[in-house]
């Protein structure tokens, strides 16, 4: 998936998490900007390093403008990609940080929580085409063969219909409540 759904899936999910923790007296809350930068974060890993590597080889001229722009160019150019994006796609790698986070904070650090959204998020929306997950790495090469490309417009159309549900709910929500206030002022 995009980082926008990323980020939209995991914002809505945060949202959930801290309106439930509110009604059971719950102190903790989870940060939305920190945890949304998780949501994101394994792309950003994967693609922010070779994209820069790539666009200063447009800059100083030893890669032409267009064909930075192909597919053909990011499969062939962001071999570095491949590599990155098997550490920051796996589930075995975010128990790890997890743990180790826990045992420096001596607590857990719920916002990397996006980053496991991501991760679950990625498993059936990428095909095994282009840069299927591999959320088992380093322990097995398993990918999950029944994903589907999250760039087809049928998917596109789900993904983002669906987001408008629980967005539009978010929104209702939050807008009764407001009703509600104004009525007793």
């Amino acid at each position: 998936m995009e980082i926008l759904a990323h980020t939209l899936w995991t914002t809505a999910g945060v949202r959930k998490i801290n309106a439930v923790s509110k009604k059971r007296g719950k102190l903790y809350r989870m940060n939305m900007f920190f945890t949304a930068f998780w949501g994101v974060f394994p792309d950003l890993f994967a693609f922010t390093i070779p994209f820069l590597i790539s666009f200063y080889k447009v800059v100083i001229g030893q890669q032409e403008f267009g064909s930075f722009a192909t597919r053909h160019q990011v499969a062939d150019g962001f071999n570095l990609s491949h590599t990155l994006y098997q550490y920051s796609h796996s589930l075995v790698i975010w128990i790890i940080v997890f743990i180790f986070l826990i045992l420096i904070l001596r607590r857990p650090p719920w916002v990397i929580l996006g980053w496991a959204l991501h991760i679950l998020i990625d498993i059936p929306s990428h095909s095994l085409a282009f840069f299927p997950t591999p959320f088992l790495f380093p322990i097995s090469e398993y990918r999950f063969p029944y994903g589907v490309a999250w760039s087809n417009y049928w998917f596109m159309i789900i993904n983002y219909g669906a987001l408008l549900i629980v967005w539009g709910t978010i929104l209702i929500k939050k807008y009764t409540r407001i009703q509600k206030l104004d009525k007793f002022i």
